[in-house]
């Protein structure tokens, strides 16, 4: 909990050291967490507050030409460090042969590193609370967002930016003395990155270990009310809260003496752990067939050959002014690794929406999902939100250009939405770039669907989400909202 205001009771108990959570009691133990309310929202909120004052990063935006360590490769145009590490930023060439656009050239992030996402767990007084810190990030909108315990790319935690080490990296690092609750290797924006992967870690400890300032422990409880704030939970902490194994545990409850929001919960609730719903060949299969059936090539092409893309006025935008730009950004920063430096990022044109719509069939919540092919996947498809846009790039299509379902989510009567939060997306590459994220009910029919398109259960994403590379980082991140809606008063609009 707090380092400071309340005592906790370690309450020890026998672990097999080097062996896996058994998964039924880790879902347990982490239900009950999801239910402990620990200091509240205000006390966390106030944490951040007063952290703020004394850990800051301030960034702005320069000519890319003025980034120091940066450069563009003559005859390419390829943005480089001169270390060759961290990343680079060059142009992809993609062709879909059955797409809307079948082909187009776009700028794109190149991070083959694996970097690693990590929570910290323990418990207390019977409880698990995990530890996060408050961290600060070039493109985040509002300075200190809630992070993991260790966020770091390989280059970070080896020592690439001559800057102090990662705090805490080791219990990630040396496995064989705890509990490993998730690991799973993960996607993440396979629109603006070239198959990046993250590795998703919750670990939990038996010692005790220091409270470094700027981290605190955290009930799940805590962490799912703190999703319904504004641009608070980062996206690494979102898609590693997503890899908790949530389902299976939560008890029943009749559907027709129930007020509708708790018999929306109790259908959420059954959908977690529907036994008949689990991961199926035939799911598996249908994702396969999607994979299989998508004829998308990406390769790599020199950045100065992205046609459609301009480096004017110290930046890279296209020749519409849509989708995204590629800027350089000046940061200053006090409780970072280092305290200055510059670098390129993307910046999103306009907030984006992600959305998901679910339906009650039968008692049981049901979630749309959508196979979509993104030229920076790994494996051409994965598993996103029913809706995953920015608006305004379609501001001056006809209606049967736009996205499926847009206009059902954009539309939606209060009463229809269940979640709504505008979220920041990774604050280390993206500057100011956030979503509008969305859980909207249709009625008991649902919406028209095609083949991209598919009903299932909580439990069988959570089924997936034990695998790599099934649902992007858009929709884990929903995941993590949807589950942060089983309780009552929980992230409604």
């Amino acid at each position: 909990m707090a380092a400071s205001r309340r005592r906790l009771r370690l309450v020890a108990r026998p672990v097999p050291g080097g062996q896996a959570t058994d998964r039924a009691a880790s879902a347990d133990r982490i239900a009950r967490s999801a239910a402990h309310p620990g200091d509240g929202v205000a006390a966390v909120l106030g944490w951040l507050a007063d952290l703020a004052e004394r850990s800051w990063t301030t960034a702005e935006r320069v000519p890319l030409e003025d980034l120091v360590g940066w450069s563009a490769v003559p005859g390419r145009g390829d943005l480089v460090h001169r270390t060759g590490r961290f990343y680079r930023i060059h142009g992809l060439d993609v062709t879909v042969p059955d797409g809307p656009v079948p082909h187009w050239r776009q700028p794109v992030i190149d991070q083959p590193e694996v970097g690693v996402l990590g929570l910290l767990a323990r418990e207390f007084d019977g409880v698990l609370h995990f530890l996060v810190q408050a961290k600060a990030e070039p493109g985040n909108v509002n300075g200190l967002q809630i992070s993991p315990t260790v966020q770091a790319t390989r280059s970070n935690y080896t020592g690439a930016h001559g800057g102090r080490a990662v705090p805490y990296l080791e219990y990630f690092r040396d496995r064989e003395r705890h509990r490993v609750i998730a690991d799973v290797r993960q996607s993440e924006q396979g629109a603006w990155f070239h198959r990046k992967r993250n590795r998703n870690m919750v670990v939990e400890v038996r010692e005790d270990l220091p409270v470094r300032p700027g981290f605190r422990w955290l009930t799940l409880d805590q962490l799912h009310r703190l999703l319904a704030v504004d641009d608070v939970v980062n996206m690494d902490t979102r898609t590693v809260l997503a890899c908790l194994p949530l389902t299976g545990v939560t008890p029943d409850e009749p559907p027709d003496s129930l007020p509708t929001d708790d018999r929306f919960r109790a259908a959420l609730r059954r959908s977690a752990r529907a036994a008949s719903a689990a991961l199926s060949a035939e799911l598996l299969s249908w994702v396969t067939d999607r994979r299989s059936l998508t004829a998308m090539q990406a390769r790599r092409v020199p950045l100065a050959e992205t046609h459609g893309w301009r480096w004017r006025d110290g930046r890279i935008a296209h020749h519409r002014g849509r989708f995204f730009e590629v800027v350089g950004v000046a940061v200053r920063a006090r409780g970072r690794e280092v305290d200055g430096w510059t670098q390129p990022m993307i910046e999103a044109v306009g907030t984006g929406v992600v959305a998901f719509l679910v339906r009650r069939v039968g008692g049981v919540l049901h979630v749309l999902v959508h196979a979509r092919a993104e030229p920076g996947f790994v494996d051409v498809v994965e598993l996103a939100p029913t809706v995953q846009c920015q608006p305004d790039n379609y501001l001056d299509l006809p209606a049967g250009a736009r996205p499926p379902y847009l206009d059902e989510v954009l539309d939606a009567p209060p009463e229809r939405v269940r979640f709504a939060a505008t979220l920041s997306e990774e604050g280390g590459r993206f500057f100011h770039t956030r979503n509008r994220y969305l859980v909207v009910e249709v009625g008991p029919r649902g919406v028209p669907t095609h083949s991209d398109y598919r009903w299932v259960t909580v439990r069988q994403l959570d089924a997936l989400l034990r695998h790599s590379h099934y649902l992007n980082v858009q929709a884990r991140s929903l995941v993590a909202c949807l589950h942060s809606l089983r309780h009552p008063n929980r992230g409604e609009s």
